[in-house]
């Protein structure tokens, strides 16, 4: 199913990878101590501006600020919407 929205200029459309449940030694976090995962999947790259190519493309795992961007849910499906520069690293 292809993503029906087309970000401007410099921005990206991200879906975020789901919560951690389980740590690297085998114990199982209950969902109230569950934290906002800050990783996601790249769906859509905007064209960028004048002077400036885009980074990120569509595919790639990027980390991303505890609080960049803006929730938008389209679809049933939970995504991010930020700028380019919000993003911290291409995994």
């Amino acid at each position: 199913m292809a993503l029906n929205i087309k970000p401007l200029a410099d921005r990206v459309v991200i879906e975020p990878l789901p919560a951690e449940t389980q740590t690297a030694s085998g114990l199982y976090i209950p969902d109230s101590a569950q934290e906002k995962q800050q990783k996601g999947k790249v769906v859509a790259v905007g064209s960028g501006k004048k002077d400036y190519d885009m980074t990120v493309k569509t595919g790639d795992t990027v980390i991303y600020g505890k609080y960049a961007g803006a929730e938008l849910k389209l679809d049933g499906k939970d995504y991010m919407i930020m700028k380019e520069e919000d993003i911290l690293a291409i995994i």
